[in-house]
C-alpha cells in the first residue's frame, strides 16, 4: 500500500503484522500457510529483540507503575539498611551535600533517561514548556515510595523532619536509579 492509499510513509510493525494476516488469508496451500506463521512468529521474536531501539514519546500510567516497581525493587535493601539513617544525619549536618545528593539522584535520573541510550527517548509536551515530564515524574514517584515506605515500614517517625528528610533522601537516590531504569527498560505501552 501506498501513502495515498491510507498509510503513512513510515510503516510500523503492524503494519506489517497485518501485511502477513491478509497474505494468509489468501495462500492456498497448507505448506504456505505454515510458511507464513513462521514468518509472523520470526516477526515477533524480532521485534520483542529491538524493543531496546525503539523511541519512547509518551509516558502513560504504565510507565508510571513501572518507574514504581523498579523504585521498590532497587530500594527494597535501602530501606532495611542502617547506614541510611548514619549517612542522612551527616547529610542532615551538612545542608550543601544534601543538595548534592539530591542534585546526583535527579542527575541520574536524567543521564539514563536522555543520555544512556539505553532507548531513544523524545520529550513531549514538558513542564511549563521545559522541564520534561517524564524526569519529574520518576523522581517524584521514587521520593514518594521512599517516605511512603520508610514511614509505613517504622524506619522513621518524622518526629526529626530535617533529619527524616534526608535519610528519605538517602533511599531516594537508589529508588530514582531503579525507578528510570524501570521506566525504559520495558518500553512504553501502546
Amino acid at each position: 500500500m501506498s501513502a495515498s492509499e491510507g498509510q503513512s510513509d513510515d510503516p510500523t510493525l503492524d503494519d506489517l503484522y497485518e501485511q502477513l494476516e491478509a497474505l494468509e488469508e489468501t495462500v492456498d496451500t497448507v505448506d504456505e500457510r505454515t510458511e507464513v506463521r513462521r514468518t509472523r512468529r520470526l516477526v515477533n521474536r524480532l521485534s520483542h529483540n529491538a524493543m531496546v531501539g525503539r523511541v519512547i514519546t509518551r509516558f502513560t500510567r504504565k510507565d508510571k507503575a513501572e518507574a514504581f516497581v523498579g523504585s521498590v525493587v532497587i530500594g527494597m535493601p535501602m530501606l532495611v539498611e542502617d547506614g541510611v539513617f548514619e549517612i542522612g544525619r551527616f547529610l542532615a549536618a551538612h545542608p550543601p551535600l544534601f543538595a548534592v545528593n539530591v542534585a546526583l539522584a535527579v542527575a541520574l535520573v536524567v543521564g539514563i533517561l536522555y543520555v544512556a541510550d539505553f532507548r531513544e527517548i523524545q520529550i513531549h509536551n514538558p513542564y511549563f514548556g521545559v522541564i520534561p515530564r517524564r524526569p519529574v515524574w520518576v523522581c517524584g514517584i521514587a521520593f514518594a515510595t521512599a517516605a511512603v515506605l520508610m514511614t509505613l515500614w517504622g524506619r522513621i517517625a518524622w518526629d526529626e523532619p530535617w533529619v527524616n528528610l534526608c535519610q528519605v533522601s538517602v533511599v531516594f537516590t537508589a529508588m530514582a536509579l531503579g525507578g528510570s531504569l524501570g521506566d525504559i527498560l520495558p518500553g512504553e505501552s501502546e
